[in-house]
């Protein structure tokens, strides 16, 4: 999914993960949880990819660092850190930046 954000500058928050054997019910929560982010104020856009060895990285957009934080407390979210915890990752970083540039193309690429 290509995201069609605002100007910059706004944040990033990059989740990279690597899914245990035990992956069951990873999907329909994940699903649940990109549906619900989408919803949140603030959410600018998701997008996310795995490779065949469940790898994945998903990059969540945001408007300020007020809203990356109440995402992160929302009491469904919690439930489904916690499972990811105990459960569907063997391994995680996650990562916030801030945008300051943005380009996409190539029909509006620009070159600096």
């Amino acid at each position: 999914m290509y995201m069609n954000a605002p100007p910059p500058p706004y944040y990033a928050v990059i989740f990279t993960n690597q899914l245990s054997d035990n992956d069951q019910g990873y999907e329909e929560m994940g699903n649940a949880m990109f549906k619900m982010a989408l919803e949140q104020p603030g959410c600018l856009g998701v997008e996310s990819c795995r490779d065949s060895q469940g790898l994945g990285i998903t990059v969540s957009y945001w408007q300020d660092e007020k809203s990356i934080s109440a995402w992160k407390k929302s009491a469904q979210h919690m439930v489904a850190q916690k499972r990811g915890i105990e459960q569907w990752y063997e391994h995680y970083e996650l990562r916030v930046a801030k945008v300051e540039r943005a380009y996409s193309g190539p029909e509006g690429r620009r070159v600096e």
